[in-house]
């Protein structure tokens, strides 16, 4: 790769500068390896955040670092402003707010097509952001996935809409799964769940701490869920936990004790970062996450003849004996393909 300045500013106060900040952006995010989608993201990103600083605080400038370590490339991107502030930060993160008759995608569309995203904001002092996006590497599975991962959801009974939702990504030697629970029942759950959802979808390689701030970033302007999140790594025999809220989380047959400490909080309503969780996870291990849908009044022991059978069947079973009636439910199976 070329040499290129680290750092290049942009100061922004008229339409016409916006397209210079596009330009820029996208020629240095080509210089950098980003992938053409990867370019058009950061592209768009920075129109936002540029026209952002016209529309709402009679200009400012914006900053763009080269991100370069010994393991990975990208482009931070800081909009600083003088203007007014933002009086209140969650609502405009919700998509279809604005003040200006626009659309008011604007700051919820940059978290989505970042990496990390921070703002913070001051009445009569200004708004700073800082986003970043890294270049993202060959993710092909070379190897098949050493787990067999099975799900079970439904709604609350009388409802249509399931107010829980779940994830389960695998790339270059890791997978990811998540349970999501949106507060309540119905469409506004939904609504929640699905915003959470569709946010670690495209950002499922980010650490954990970056996939719970995008999410409460996202899911600011719903009314927010509860969530936990597991990343295991198969070649390090790793597992890397997170959660806030009250989704339940087990271990099974590990031959270490493994503690899964959730913090309390809704993601989407200023919940505090998580406790990040390592632990080493064997072929031995089975993990079970489960929505509060499910009673937490169980035990392995009780479903002896369980371990053995296809973790669909195991989450399938589960769910139809420890369901709540009054909930939505859900629950997800991860065992070894060998046992």
């Amino acid at each position: 790769m070329a040499a290129l300045p680290p750092v290049h500013c942009i100061e922004v106060f008229h339409s016409a500068e916006i397209a210079l900040a596009r330009r820029t952006a996208k020629q240095l995010a080509e210089t950098l390896g980003f992938y053409p989608l990867g370019c058009e993201e950061i592209a768009l990103a920075i129109s936002e955040l540029a026209s952002n600083l016209v529309k709402h605080a009679g200009g400012g400038k914006l900053v763009l670092s080269l991100l370069d370590n010994a393991t990975r490339r990208g482009l931070q991107i800081e909009s600083i402003d003088t203007g007014k502030g933002i009086p209140n930060v969650s609502e405009a993160m919700a998509d279809g707010y604005s003040t200006t008759g626009s659309l008011g995608n604007g700051l919820g569309a940059v978290n989505r097509l970042m990496d990390e995203f921070d703002i913070s904001s001051r009445l009569g002092v200004g708004t700073r952001i800082v986003c970043c996006k890294w270049v993202r590497e060959d993710k092909t599975i070379l190897s098949p996935c050493p787990f067999d991962i099975g799900v079970a959801s439904r709604p609350k009974p009388g409802f249509d809409q399931n107010g829980d939702d779940f994830l389960v990504k695998h790339w270059a030697g890791n997978t990811l799964v998540a349970v999501i629970d949106g507060l309540g029942h119905g469409e506004l759950a939904h609504a929640a769940a699905v915003t959470a959802r569709n946010f670690l979808e495209s950002h499922y390689d980010q650490s954990l701490k970056v996939l719970f701030r995008g999410t409460e970033y996202a899911c600011r302007g719903t009314r927010g869920c509860v969530m936990a999140l597991a990343r295991l790594d198969w070649e390090r025999e790793f597992l890397t936990f997170a959660s806030i809220g009250n989704i339940e989380a087990r271990a099974f047959g590990c031959s270490s004790p493994i503690n899964f400490i959730p913090r309390r909080g809704i993601v989407g309503v200023n919940a505090p970062d998580p406790l990040i969780n390592e632990n080493a996870w064997g072929n031995d291990c089975i993990l079970v996450l489960h929505s509060d849908g499910v009673s937490s009044r169980w035990n392995w022991r009780d479903y002896p003849e369980l371990a053995e059978k296809p973790a669909a069947l195991i989450a399938q079973t589960l769910l139809r004996s420890l369901a709540n009636p009054s909930d939505d439910a859900t629950i997800l199976i991860v065992k070894p393909t060998n046992r």
